[in-house]
């Protein structure tokens, strides 16, 4: 007796575990199904546009509804050749301007370095001067060592920003670069003979030309 209510209890307890699993199965499935029905769109859902909400009135017949869309494609083509030519000419004019821009900074720049330079061309004559006198004494001796070096660094700075010194003594003439102070009516070569001031280039630009003698080249 005591045996078969086990066995009963032991069935009920098995066809409960099968109802659940059931059930259970039953959700997992119908979780899944709405998935992927928010996923995949319903195979009834229309993926036409709608030619009303683009603006189009079709005719009824079909050969005139199919002309009508082949020209709106036309003009719609059109259309966009247009803007991207436009868009084009827009990018060129941009391109143009940039580099207008970087030219007209770099031209400031220039001159602003131009006229720095040009105002230090006096104290450069003055250090020349001074230099071209022989020191007498040992004094002297060691101003003339201090404005060697001042000069020096002076030069190597300006020389960062392009200045040049211009060629002179043994180099042909050049009227471009030399300013003589008279010359030879002898016919013949012309080259530089004394130099009587620098002359200076910046950027491959003549700032101030050489003061330079003439002669005849042997």
């Amino acid at each position: 007796m005591s045996e078969r209510v086990v066995d009963e209890a032991g069935a009920q307890e098995a066809a409960v575990e099968e109802s659940a699993e059931a059930l259970t199965l039953d959700e997992t499935s119908s979780a899944e199904d709405a998935v992927v029905a928010e996923v995949l769109p319903a195979e009834s859902e229309n993926l036409t546009p709608d030619p009303q909400a683009l603006g189009l009135e079709l005719p009824e017949d079909k050969e005139e509804a199919i002309g009508l869309l082949l020209t709106e494609v036309d003009k719609a083509r059109s259309d966009a050749s247009s803007y991207l030519d436009d868009l084009k000419r827009v990018a060129a004019d941009f391109d143009n301007y940039r580099k207008r821009t970087i030219r007209d900074q770099a031209g400031l720049h220039g001159r602003a370095a131009e006229k720095v330079i040009q105002g230090l061309l006096p104290a450069l004559d003055s250090f020349d001067a001074a230099l071209a006198i022989e020191p007498t004494s040992e004094t002297e001796e060691k101003m003339a060592s201090g404005m060697v070096n001042t000069r020096t660094q002076l030069l190597a700075t300006l020389e960062t920003e392009g200045l040049q010194l211009i060629p002179t003594v043994g180099e042909a003439f050049d009227p471009e670069v030399h300013e003589p102070v008279g010359a030879p009516t002898d016919p013949g070569e012309l080259v530089v003979s004394q130099e009587l001031r620098r002359g200076y280039m910046l950027n491959g630009k003549v700032v101030r030309a050489a003061l330079v003698v003439l002669e005849i080249k042997e």
